[in-house]
């Protein structure tokens, strides 16, 4: 018997690929990279990125060999604290010569269009005038056109970037023909113009404005593109930016400015006021107030003292902090909000696969067309001007830039924004399935409450103490105790008291499952569970502490009753609207925990949630994904403990709480980072208009070319006409892309500032 050998461990790397320009280069990309044994490709246009998935003993190197290999510049990223400054930099530097290249490609082409167009200004030799303006154009502004072509010719491919380059030839070599042995260069010719080209008149016709218009346009399109698809990611760039570069570390040698990259786990650091927190790390000393709205997407800032939890990118807008790092490097959570935007941005959506597939034949099936057009009006006996005008439009006209820019401009733009609402995905395939979704199961603990026990409600008789005097007493004892409860109560004590220190406590004891007790100001303080009779106040709170599910805590002052403490952990801000939001949006809420019966009752009853499942183990909710699953749900889990991995595994889209545990986190596709549960419905309203920006722009790709090739063929499209209309289809794409990056939720609650990103 033959022994199956291991399948070989497979890694991922990215490959930065430059000379991209439309679907057709991407298809052609991973093509290549495909054909290596057991590798498999995902190119993103918009982006320049290669994401792919190998086998670990596949060098990159020769993944780089096989893109070049395929006619495309190819290079490994650079160091990680180095990439986000040098992709800016080459961007830049790429903007800057695309901006040089049109300036002098517009001063030379306008006055060879407007003398082409305008019969009234064409005076004597102006034909010769418009040859040695054009000339540059149809050679120089078009040369990235042509190397990229011939390129590709060496490779027997064949992409936009043909059809442009054979376009411009075939207009400047007909022209130069029409001037040196045509006829067109005699003193005196004149040349009409429309806009529905036409030869019938038999007259010697130049193609000078199609010779100069293709690259103007093109040109144009491609640098009013660049801009918006940079746009696109600036989000990205603004988490990149919230990423300090030195951190000011205190330690026995006093104060001292180092390098991030130097920072270690437990050294202590220094945030100024107005300074950003260099990374995660927690308060040691000093209070201050900080605005974390780069995870939470508040605008009000949040009080932090000494335990405080601080996150690296937040800004210190109060007093001087004293931080212990507890996470460097990758391991931060801006670290990993960044990683998951630039993932999520690295995938496609099953619709751009299938355009991508399109666009991989598009280009060759648009060269044959173009010489079955002219074969066919030569055949036809018609003259061959108008046959070389028909053929030059359909080789401009038809181009799949659209095609490939469709998907990744509007995930760019839709996660960037998604990621400054606090809500992130795993890529296109999240969004797809959120879209879908009708039916969500929720976690109540940590989910829908917060997850901690809080004081709910005090209720005091009247009389000389007062209830604040009794809530100090009570946490004075309580301080001592280590029970959640007992926690909470003193929690509740500090936060409504003068805040002064607590009072000396004496003869403190605690009774295991009944309470704590001791004395405070020469008065026996008992705090516990209520027991025999009591006074008609208190006993009608225990009743209503009891409905809500809350625990009970009696408060008894020298042996008299004196007030009831109601604990219980709370609902979430947010959490009474959920519900009826998400029905609104179609989709039905099932509440499953592993509560008891009462308290997760008692949420639903609050939420108006009407399927509960309690006591749920984390085999009893993965099972009810997939009963539901079963009956033909689309179903979504919502949740933040272990307990809900497995479920939120199992479910056609896993949703974790951004401040629940590490393993939820990772088994879920998309997480709300802002821990606030009314982000769901924002994240499901985001995903539908998403989906449906990327259906418009492949919708407008492939009914543009439907209707522009046909006309092309007939001869009536102008090639110049049909330039713009090619460049203008590829900025329109990304220009309705563009509009989810000023999305806003329903009900922001100011979420934003002025229209603007929270993330700075």
């Amino acid at each position: 018997m033959t022994a199956v050998e291991p399948a070989a461990e497979l890694v991922v790397t990215d490959i930065i690929v430059g000379g991209m320009t439309c679907a057709a280069c991407v298809r052609r990309v991973e093509k290549k990279l495909g054909k290596l044994a057991g590798v498999t490709a995902s190119v993103n246009l918009a982006t320049g990125l290669a994401r792919v998935s190998h086998p670990a003993d596949v060098a990159p190197e020769s993944l780089v060999a096989a893109v070049e290999q395929a006619g495309y510049q190819a290079a490994l990223p650079v160091r990680e604290d180095d990439e986000e400054s040098a992709a800016a930099d080459g961007e830049e530097a790429e903007s800057r010569r695309e901006r040089e290249r049109l300036t002098v490609t517009a001063l030379l082409a306008v006055p060879v269009l407007v003398l082409s167009m305008v019969p009234a200004l064409q005076f004597r030799d102006w034909q010769w005038l418009c040859f040695v303006l054009a000339a540059p154009v149809a050679v120089w502004s078009a040369w990235p056109f042509h190397v990229r072509a011939l390129r590709g010719l060496r490779h027997s491919t064949a992409t936009m970037d043909t059809l442009v380059s054979l376009g411009t030839v075939a207009s400047f070599t007909w022209s130069a023909y029409a001037l040196f042995l045509g006829g067109a260069g005699g003193p005196g010719m004149r040349m009409s113009f429309s806009l529905l080209p036409s030869a019938s008149d038999g007259g010697a016709h130049l193609y000078l404005e199609a010779a100069v218009s293709v690259p103007l346009f093109v040109l144009t399109g491609r640098f009013l593109e660049g801009r918006a698809r940079r746009g696109t990611g600036a989000a990205l760039r603004s988490l990149a930016e919230l990423a300090a570069k030195k951190v000011t570390v205190r330690d026995e040698l006093g104060e001292h400015s180092i390098p991030i990259e130097r920072l270690r786990v437990g050294q202590t650091f220094v945030v100024r006021p107005g300074e950003r927190v260099a990374t995660d790390g927690r308060v040691t000393r000093g209070t201050s107030a900080v605005d974390l709205s780069l995870v939470t997407g508040e605008s009000e800032p949040v009080e932090v003292g000494p335990g405080s939890a601080l996150v690296g990118g937040a800004v210190n807008a109060g007093g001087l902090l004293l931080v212990a790092a507890t996470a460097v490097g990758a391991d931060t959570r801006l670290a990993r909000i960044t990683r998951l935007v630039t993932e999520a941005q690295a995938g496609k959506a099953r619709a751009q696969r299938l355009a991508d597939a399109v666009a991989g034949v598009f280009v060759p099936v648009v060269l044959a067309l173009a010489v079955t057009v002219l074969g066919f009006w030569l055949g036809a006996g018609a003259n061959p001007q108008a046959a070389l005008t028909a053929c030059v439009a359909v080789l401009v006209v038809a181009c799949p830039c659209a095609l490939g820019l469709a998907t990744p401009t509007a995930l760019m733009a839709a996660t960037g924004r998604g990621a400054q609402l606090g809500v992130l995905v795993r890529g296109p395939q999240t969004l797809e399935a959120l879209q879908q979704v009708d039916t969500v199961v929720l976690d109540k603990t940590g989910t829908l409450t917060t997850g901690h026990m809080t004081v709910a409600r005090v209720t005091a008789l009247p009389g000389a103490l007062g209830q604040e005097t009794v809530v100090r007493l009570a946490g004075a004892v309580e301080q001592g105790s280590e029970h959640p409860i007992g926690q909470a109560v003193t929690a509740y004590a500090r936060r409504t008291g003068d805040g002064g220190p607590p009072p000396d406590v004496a003869d403190f004891a605690a009774v295991p499952g009944h309470g704590v007790s001791g004395r405070v100001d020469g008065l026996m303080i008992e705090v516990g569970a209520p027991d025999g009779r009591l006074p008609h106040e208190l006993a009608t709170a225990l009743t209503a502490a009891e409905a809500a599910a809350h625990t009970p805590v009696l408060v008894r002052v020298d042996g008299r009753a004196e007030a009831l403490i109601a604990v219980g952990d709370v609902l979430r801000p947010g959490s009474d609207s959920i519900v009826d939001r998400l029905r609104r949006l179609g989709i039905r809420p099932v509440l499953a925990t592993g509560d008891r019966a009462a308290p997760a009752e008692a949420v639903a009853a609050a939420l108006g949630i009407e399927e509960v499942h309690a006591r749920c183990t984390p085999e009893g909710k993965a099972a009810l994904v997939r009963e539901l699953r079963r009956g033909g749900a689309r179903v979504a889990v919502v949740g933040d403990g272990v307990n809900d991995a497995a479920a939120l595994a199992g479910a056609d889209l896993g949703i974790a709480m951004g401040g629940g545990a590490d393993v939820a986190i990772g088994a879920a596709d998309l997480t709300l980072a802002r821990g606030d549960i009314e982000v769901l419905v924002d994240a499901v309203r985001l995903a539908r208009r998403t989906l449906g920006t990327i259906r418009a722009n492949l919708a407008w790709a492939f009914g543009y070319n439907v209707v522009t090739v046909p006309l092309a063929m007939v001869g009536l499209l102008d090639p110049m006409v049909a330039a713009a209309a090619m460049s203008a289809s590829s900025v329109l794409v990304v220009a309705n892309s563009l509009r989810l990056r000023g999305w806003q939720p329903s009900g922001s609650r100011g979420r934003t500032r002025g229209g603007k990103a929270v993330v700075r």
